[in-house]
């Protein structure tokens, strides 16, 4: 495995792709380059030249660090991929004071086993609450 920490040469359009296989739904090329070229932590695997997972972290510096959009492709879920992306997200945002993620409905365990927490409390306002009501993710 090839593992990439700067955006320089991403095929944008080959990381929507995998989101949309992943199946992480569809994220425009453009919106891509724009939130993963904002984020202060970004993790690509390759396998040869193929891309296979991809990841990143938005983050301050001191208090806080979101890792986000994790996506492993479909032939390589299962295979410890995932984890060892969030473990370098982690390692890389280790000297903030906080390390948040968001966890999809049934995913908790595999986060817990990586040393997260559940939080007691957490908000959220999303563009479609109607769709994360629906799908779990917010009450």
């Amino acid at each position: 495995m090839k593992w990439i920490m700067q955006t320089g040469s991403m095929d944008w359009d080959e990381l929507s792709t995998l989101y949309r296989i992943a199946p992480l739904g569809e994220k425009k090329p453009e919106d891509l380059r724009v939130s993963f070229g904002n984020s202060r932590y970004v993790c690509f695997a390759y396998d040869g030249e193929r891309l296979v997972g991809a990841g990143r972290a938005l983050a301050d510096g001191v208090d806080c660090s979101y890792i986000c959009d994790v996506a492993v492709h479909p032939q390589y879920q299962g295979q410890g991929l995932g984890k060892e992306i969030i473990l370098r997200l982690r390692e890389l945002s280790a000297g903030h004071r906080k390390i948040i993620l968001y966890a999809n409905p049934g995913k908790e365990g595999f986060y817990a086993a990586l040393g997260f927490r559940r939080m007691r409390t957490a908000m959220a306002i999303f563009r479609n609450q109607e769709s994360a009501a629906a799908g779990g993710l917010i009450d």
